[in-house]
């Protein structure tokens, strides 16, 4: 099923209007698959007590208001594990976070190791099982923190992730890696498909993977719902990786036909035909970044010095705040907040 544009947006301004403050905990948490501690960030609804901050702000980038310190509002909530794109970090989708939180959600977004802005080792960041174990002892971490332990609603667990963090979801969720099919797509479609190159190279070797540690289950039995914003590693999957998937998993695709990352494409990988009772939120115009922050007005000529654009660069006609509270939106709904 495709949803329109237009529908969510109009959802979003409906939805939205009664918004608390988002809390927001920034922790570190031990990972031993890592041997190392990494960042936390624990967003949740807030209520007294807290301290109005901007977060995640940046001469390229806008941040969003947080509310440090601020008392969990009373009551059982659902809870997102939260997974970035590589290279990325929590504050990159903090926009999500904070109004997933303001509408009543417990949000926890991990700072992958090996696979975030400033800590990035493509060798070890691949082992995409990695980052699983980071979201699932993140949530074994909430369930025995006092200050979020009974106020977890169980029924509601969502895996979510942008990106590389979409497979991550997806992952936890009960898909199943297909090293063979990976491989032999990005043998393919190398020319076409972003990342290949580096994932074929000599130094990440993909190709030489341990296949038993790729193509395991990774699912966590506590993950009711799954959402992927744009996901990679959808190629060469078949029907022995998909079985295991909980139903009404949320596909959220970014782009038309021109603007659409290839890599990420669910649809021509065939992805969403293994996955019938899949939620399809198709969103254009748009490209693969237009998941990142809203760009301040110097953003984009910030990045392009650098060359580094075309991150704050939307297709013409992209509204990026648009696009935002139609993925807010799909998530909030399969929630039910």
């Amino acid at each position: 099923m495709k949803l329109t544009l237009t529908s969510l947006t109009l959802a979003a301004v409906a939805s939205g209007a009664a918004a608390d403050d988002a809390g927001l905990t920034l922790t570190e948490m031990y990972m031993p698959h890592h041997d190392r501690a990494a960042r936390v960030a624990i967003w949740y609804p807030g209520r007294d007590g807290g301290s109005l901050s901007l977060y995640a702000n940046n001469p390229v980038f806008e941040g969003v208001e947080a509310s440090f310190g601020a008392e969990i509002a009373p009551g059982a909530h659902p809870v997102v594990l939260f997974s970035h794109g590589i290279g990325g970090t929590d504050r990159a989708q903090a926009w999500l976070a904070s109004e997933l939180a303001s509408r009543g959600a417990i949000v926890v977004m991990v700072n992958h190791p090996n696979s975030t802005w400033g800590d990035f080792d493509m060798v070890e960041g691949v082992r995409h099982w990695t980052r699983v174990a980071d979201l699932s002892i993140a949530l074994d971490n909430l369930a025995e923190d006092p200050a979020f332990a009974g106020h977890i609603d169980p029924s509601r667990i969502m895996a979510a992730g942008f990106s590389y963090g979409g497979w991550t979801a997806l992952s936890l969720g009960g898909i199943t890696g297909n090293l063979n099919g990976i491989v032999e797509a990005c043998t393919t479609y190398g020319e076409t498909t972003e990342a290949c190159g580096t994932l074929l190279s000599e130094e990440v070797s993909m190709q030489t993977q341990d296949p038993d540690a790729w193509n395991a289950s990774y699912a966590d039995p506590r993950v009711t719902h799954v959402t992927a914003i744009d996901p990679g590693f959808v190629w060469g999957l078949d029907t022995r990786n998909t079985s295991s998937l909980l139903s009404g998993a949320v596909l959220i695709g970014l782009g038309d036909g021109t603007t659409r990352m290839f890599a990420t494409n669910f649809e021509e990988s065939g992805l969403a035909d293994l996955l019938p009772d899949a939620r399809i939120v198709q969103l254009e115009p748009a490209f693969h970044f237009t998941a990142m922050p809203l760009c301040t007005p110097k953003g984009r000529q910030i990045l392009e010095a650098e060359d580094d654009d075309p991150v704050c660069t939307d297709p013409s006609g992209t509204d990026r705040a648009v696009v935002h509270s139609a993925i807010i939106d799909a998530i909030s709904e399969a929630l039910a907040i």
